[in-house]
């Protein structure tokens, strides 16, 4: 129940022609607080519940406990979330012997890129395609929840 990731922006919208699969996605936070995240999540007919802890002092790791739900279900509980619903569409894209997660995100959060690759070790290498970019693992402002409190768009622009 430990989640080893890592999180890359996207520098090229290359991989849609190499998706395998493609998702819209909407989600919400019923907690949205850095030690200990719940949140409810709606991936094309399916729905789920998701627990994630503090990230480690890297932020690769993390506790996750997620459990699918049924759709109704996580679309009524999405109503009690906090202000700050996400919208995204996901595609996947196999690199190698593993599957790279990239995700556009919609509305205040449009503009934004992300790829995201679950390692069985924080030690794992992997091939990096050509459309990732800087790693951004350990940056919080790119977890969704802390996009769901202040959307990229309302950045400041470095």
């Amino acid at each position: 129940m430990i989640e080893i990731e890592r999180k890359f922006l996207v520098v090229s919208d290359a991989y849609k022609a190499l998706a395998f699969a493609k998702n819209e996605m909407v989600q919400g936070y019923l907690n949205s607080n850095s030690e200990r995240t719940v949140r409810v999540r709606v991936k094309g007919e399916k729905g789920f519940l998701t627990i994630k802890g503090r990230g480690n002092s890297s932020g690769m790791s993390r506790f996750e406990w997620e459990k699918e739900i049924p759709v109704v279900e996580a679309r009524l509980l999405l109503e009690l979330c906090e202000d700050g619903i996400i919208s995204k569409t996901r595609f996947e894209v196999k690199v190698g012997s593993h599957v790279f997660e990239i995700d556009e995100f919609k509305g205040e959060n449009a503009g934004l890129v992300m790829a995201e690759i679950e390692l069985n070790s924080e030690e794992e290498t992997f091939e990096k395609p050509f459309w990732i970019g800087e790693e951004v693992t350990n940056d919080e402002r790119f977890y969704n929840a802390f996009l769901s409190r202040l959307p990229f768009s309302k950045w400041e622009k470095e």
